[in-house]
């Protein structure tokens, strides 16, 4: 199997992120983890003490550079994205990797195919909203644009470029990447309840959102 990277970015998780770690060691025991931290708790040092790479990123430059520094630093030949907050299924990490071993260049995961348990209603219909707008804008047959579980081969990351500053990268990567040829997969996953509390800004990642599925800035 090729050389694997566990990518995530993390601001006061500490609740979570030894349990998340855990969990990745235990079905990709050989994989480098690495996690770009803004936090003011302990979750950098519970991290470091599991044995994951720890970048620090003080005081936080926000969601998209934090997910570019994560994502450049990784040194997989595939990348894997997750949260750090309990809700994405570790063991399907192997499923991720064994697709993109296939042939895939981006293997996108999906909550949203049902309402999930823990999503609430607004997130839920707003993740099929968005998801909708990509298929008539640019005819990619996805549920969930905004998914924090993926795999990317390392080519694809370092040919493509992309604007870091806001939320909402996921939703640029995705798009991006299916615009300039690679080869796209999307296949369903649980999505757990939440460890700890949010810090993501509905208004400006859907205004973020919008912009990266409408705006030609972002997609060429």
């Amino acid at each position: 199997m090729p050389k694997l990277s566990v990518v995530m970015i993390s601001m006061n998780e500490e609740k979570a992120v030894g349990s998340v770690i855990d969990s990745i060691q235990e079905v990709v025991p050989d994989a480098e983890i690495l996690i770009v931290d803004s936090s003011t708790d302990k979750t950098a040092e519970i991290a470091t003490e599991k044995g994951a790479k720890v970048i620090r990123q003080y005081p936080p430059c926000g969601y998209g550079r934090a997910m570019e520094l994560a994502l450049k630093s990784a040194s997989g030949d595939v990348i894997v994205t997750m949260d750090c907050d309990a809700t994405y299924p570790s063991k399907d990490i192997p499923k991720l990797v064994l697709l993109i071993d296939q042939g895939y260049d981006l293997v996108n995961t999906t909550r949203v195919l049902t309402k999930p348990k823990y999503m609430p209603l607004g997130n839920f219909i707003g993740n099929r909203v968005f998801a909708l707008c990509t298929r008539i804008r640019h005819g990619i047959k996805t549920t969930d644009v905004h998914s924090g579980m993926r795999a990317y081969k390392r080519t694809l990351i370092h040919a493509l470029k992309w604007n870091p500053d806001g939320p909402a990268l996921p939703v640029e990567l995705l798009i991006k990447s299916v615009r300039h040829g690679y080869k796209f997969i999307e296949i369903p996953i649980d999505y757990y309840e939440r460890i700890g509390n949010t810090t993501l800004n509905k208004l400006s990642s859907t205004v973020w959102t919008f912009k990266r599925i409408f705006c030609k800035e972002y997609f060429d």
